[in-house]
């Protein structure tokens, strides 16, 4: 209780750095708190709302690939035994354009829906649709829809009402003849149509992709389930159409990346304790040598700092418990109507449990007690007799030292893993060289102050010269200020060097992969979201227009290899390279593109031959509607849209062939040189009309829009990076902020034998000046280190860009180091500048 009292006292007495330091663990637990309170609420109201919709029916079958297949499988499940009734389907999420979407009672057009193509004479002996107004489906029906009940009072639609979707041709229009009474679809709404109107839209003639199934009464479910599966030769599954599970996902990555931000913003807030209480120690050893020689044991020291460290940890904690509980409640407030009225989740307030509890309070609490652990132990070895001595001769320099030279072989290590260029060698060498530079900062503290006091000196004539002697006689202190300003300062470069590498890569793809003169856009940049693609007719008006000369593809499917999935993506071997075009990694382009025309050959994009482990020549074994089917690699190569999923690319004729897709998605095109470019957009144009699906760009718009998109993703990436940065900031103006509150003593002196306010002001700027610039010289080569890595090693994750180095990132860095410096010193200035009579003040509280 003593060494609690203890502690609290010196905390209390210095409130200032006490703030600064429990700041960042205040920000991480709040973050891990508030996140992991959020999101589950969300999570439970999406299971819940697909475990409804979900189970209504014995069994559902469809293709490992979620892809058709031929709707003559019904009749091999209807004759297992123990079948009793089976009614195919094709079920699709659709996206349709916001100009033909009905809009809801706030004033938002509806546009994402899942559309039923169902066989009206069987569909109600296997899952009865309840029909609350009109009347159901009919065999003799054509273009005639239901439509939920929900849909209906939502948007104020009925029955008669004219409904219209795009398809392969164009656009069809469908008149509503009953609402459905079911409970809500998370994030789409159900339409329902005649099989046969379904498989026109899609393009799919014959073709189904889930089959549902009612069991005989008493069967053994199990056993039939097997029979089903055995019957059907392999390559199908039971369970329907894996609906919203992207949505799923997203909310779950969200999780996570956001508890790695907590978990790095308490890492940081664990340094800056670490960095503070090594200034405690360093400090306070003449109160710590006091404390020994009146009796106090090391463990009592012991006890001491690391009670301190707990305090810490406990406030910071509690207050950033209480700041992510009035987050998470805010957040959920926000975003409860949006969610109701788009997704049609019934979200409910924060759900915190225990699990929540225990890792804010062991994260936070952990990291406070772990960070104060060393420089306790220091503590705990400081001796009377030890202060005394260093009195008499405290400017000796004591850089070289042990760690010194432990620091100096960490950074030759780091510099051989860097030059070795192996990803993993350097990027474990980026962690030494930052130990590194911490370990040899007090012997590079006096030549880098000798350099930088000069420009000092010449501002700041004598206020700058004794900040530099200052400096260097206690270069240890100096350091570790030196070593926080390091940190801070080098996420900035290295944000900067990897989101500018990034994005210069992304346009150099951009460039390769659509050059096309003029690109027909589906509603969703996924290929496979929920678009309509187009049949034949399109392309072949479009090639019909006089001024356009070469058209080319791309098709999607959905396929995996192994556990592994992929998209594939159907293209003319020898048209689309000559359109648009990959980037190549692996392999050379021309006999890939061959390879691709002249048998069952695929290009796959980086990402997945990097997480696959896949090299060209490899042989890689699809799932397909028709069985599984083996494609050889002829190469990696990257576009732009599909950059982060894993892709491969395949011949459109193998497509059609082994995936029963023949839907056009994204069609591109260029003008005949001397064409009149006006007359050719303006024909382009009157031929898109018809097919609201698509949306007509010329290659400068595509590229404008895509930039704009990129920097909106980026300023989304920078957020995140000014997010994670915070704690650093703190432990910059922290470090600088003690660094000024430790010397009250010896500004009082200097204010006793008659230093002005001025002049004390001026030598507190000048050595924080001196401080940062330290600071700024060790972050700006540990954050060009960190960002080469980080480009590094998004090239081992499939993404290949070349490192951009960060000119004005730098100037950034050298500026934001100098301005905060600044800043903590005139801050911190203005509260300690004051008459001598504080020194006695300070010395009673201590």
């Amino acid at each position: 209780m003593f060494t609690l009292k203890l502690a609290f006292r010196y905390l209390a007495s210095r409130k200032t750095r006490s703030v600064l330091t429990t700041l960042a663990i205040i920000f991480g637990v709040m973050i891990i708190f508030g996140l992991n309170g959020l999101l589950p609420s969300f999570v439970k109201s999406f299971q819940q709302s697909i475990a409804i919709s979900s189970g209504q029916v014995d069994l559902s079958i469809t293709s490992d690939t979620q892809g058709s297949f031929d709707s003559t499988l019904v009749n091999k499940v209807l004759n297992i035994s123990g079948i009793d009734q089976a009614t195919p389907l094709l079920v699709r999420p659709i996206i349709i354009p916001p100009s033909q979407s009905p809009v809801n009672k706030e004033g938002q057009p509806v546009s994402n829906f899942k559309l039923n193509g169902i066989d009206p004479g069987t569909i109600d002996q296997v899952r009865p649709l309840r029909v609350k107004k009109g009347r159901a489906l009919s065999h003799a029906d054509n273009n005639r829809m239901l439509i939920s009940n929900n849909l209906a009072n939502a948007t104020g639609l009925k029955v008669g009402d004219t409904f219209v979707l795009p398809s392969g041709t164009g656009q069809v229009e469908f008149s509503i003849v009953g609402l459905v009474d079911e409970p809500p679809i998370p994030g789409s709404e159900n339409l329902y149509v005649p099989l046969k109107d379904a498989q026109d839209l899609l393009s799919q003639e014959g073709k189904i992709n889930v089959i549902e199934a009612k069991f005989v009464d008493g069967a053994k479910r199990e056993e039939v389930r097997k029979a089903v599966l055995d019957a059907l030769d392999g390559g199908f599954k039971l369970g329907g159409v894996e609906e919203g599970s992207e949505f799923l996902a997203s909310i779950k990555l969200g999780q996570a990346i956001f508890n790695v931000l907590g978990i790095l913003a308490l890492t940081m807030g664990g340094f800056i304790i670490f960095n503070t209480f090594r200034t405690i120690v360093a400090e306070r050893r003449r109160d710590i040598a006091m404390l020994r020689a009146v009796g106090a044991t090391r463990k009592m020291i012991l006890g001491l700092i690391l009670a301190e460290s707990l305090l810490q940890g406990v406030i910071g904690t509690a207050i950033g418990m209480i700041a992510g509980y009035a987050m998470a409640v805010g957040v959920t407030a926000a975003l409860r109507s949006l969610y109701v009225s788009m997704l049609h989740l019934p979200v409910g307030g924060p759900v915190f449990s225990p699990a929540t509890y225990l890792a804010a309070i062991g994260l936070g609490i952990g990291v406070s007690v772990l960070s104060g652990l060393l420089p306790a132990f220091q503590a705990g070895r400081v001796s009377p007799l030890q202060v005394m001595w260093e009195s008499a001769v405290e400017t000796r320099d004591r850089a070289i030292t042990k760690s010194v030279v432990v620091g100096a072989a960490l950074i030759v290590i780091a510099v051989l893993g860097l030059i070795s260029g192996n990803v993993e060698l350097a990027s474990l060498g980026a962690i030494l060289f930052l130990i590194g530079l911490v370990l040899t900062g007090p012997a590079l503290v006096k030549p880098i102050s000798q350099v930088f006091g000069r420009l000092l000196v010449a501002v700041f004539t004598r206020e700058g010269q004794i900040a530099k002697g200052n400096l260097t006689r206690h270069t240890r202190r100096s350091a570790i200020t030196a070593s926080a300003v390091m940190i801070g300062l080098a996420i900035i470069i290295a944000a900067v060097g990897m989101t500018t590498s990034v994005s210069s890569g992304y346009l150099a793809y951009l460039d390769k992969s659509m050059h096309a003169d003029y690109i027909l856009m589906p509603q969703s940049m996924l290929l496979g979201g929920g678009n309509v693609g187009a049949g034949p007719d399109l392309v072949k008006r479009i090639r019909e227009v006089p001024g356009v000369d070469a058209v080319t593809t791309i098709r999607f499917a959905a396929s995996k290899t192994g556990k592994a999935d992929i998209q594939i993506l159907g293209i003319d071997p020898a048209g689309y390279p000559t359109v648009s075009g990959l980037d190549f990694s692996s392999g050379n382009p021309d006999s890939a593109y061959s390879a691709l025309a002249h048998g069952r050959a695929m290009i796959v994009n980086g990402i997945f031959a990097s997480q696959n482990g896949i090299k060209v020549g490899q042989s890689l074994t699809l799932k397909t509607p028709q069985g599984l089917k083996t494609y050889r690699v002829a190469g990696v190569g990257m576009d732009y849209l599909n950059a982060k999923l894993a892709t491969g690319y395949i011949s459109q004729d193998n497509l059609k062939r082994d995936f029963n897709e023949t839907a056009d998605l994204l069609i591109m095109a260029d003008r005949q040189e001397g064409s009149n470019k006006a007359e050719v957009r303006a024909s382009l144009q009157h031929i898109v009309r018809s097919y609201p699906a698509f949306t007509l760009f010329s290659g400068e718009e595509f590229r404008e829009n895509a930039m704009k998109m990129l920097n909106n993703a980026f300023l989304g990436i920078d957020m995140i990076l000014l997010v994670l940065a915070i704690p650093s900031f703190i432990a910059l103006l922290n470090t600088l902020g003690i660094n000024v509150l430790e010397r009250t003593r010896e500004i009082g002196m200097l204010r006793a034998i008659g230093a002005t306010r001025r002049q004390v002001g001026n030598l507190i700027v000048a050595e924080s000046l001196l401080l940062s610039a330290i600071g700024i010289a060790f972050g700006i080569f540990s954050g060009l280190w960190l960002s080469y890595i980080l480009v590094a090693g998004l090239e081992v994750n499939g993404l290949k860009f070349p490192y951009f180095f960060p000119y004005w990132g730098i100037l950034l860095t050298i500026a934001t180091g100098i301005i905060l410096g600044v800043v903590a010193a005139l801050g911190l200035s203005l509260i300690h500048i004051t008459d001598p009579t504080r020194l006695r003040r300070i010395e009673q509280a201590d």
